[in-house]
């Protein structure tokens, strides 16, 4: 990590993690301006790869989140996982559209009656 302003990102990055990714919420926590994270996310590949990693443990606890309502028996939470992570096996939802253009055609138009 570069060695600018080490205590502060570090303090930056508990933050994040303790709000779960919210730059917002982590900026207030660390006594940062939230553009000063972004800078340091442009110039700083270490502090960016840290953060990216921080992203990755919020989806592990979000996803752990998810497995909770299933095995509680939520519905809307076990479609939801059948629907992005069950696709291979059908369960997609999928709109129908059917352009029945002959009702909408002039009758000069319609080539399929031979009247």
């Amino acid at each position: 990590m570069n060695h600018q302003n080490p205590t502060l990102k570090k303090a930056m990055l508990k933050a994040l993690e303790q709000s779960l990714g919210i730059v917002t919420t982590a900026a207030k926590i660390a006594g940062i301006n939230r553009c000063t994270h972004y800078d340091w996310m442009d110039k700083d590949e270490e502090y960016k790869k840290e953060v990216e990693a921080i992203g990755e443990l919020v989806i592990d606890f979000a996803e752990s989140q998810l497995h909770k309502q299933i095995k509680e028996g939520s519905g809307a939470a076990t479609i939801f996982y059948l629907k992005t992570k069950g696709k291979k096996r059908g369960y997609i939802e999928a709109q129908e559209i059917n352009f029945n253009t002959k009702k909408n055609l002039p009758e000069w138009m319609d080539e399929g009656d031979e009247s």
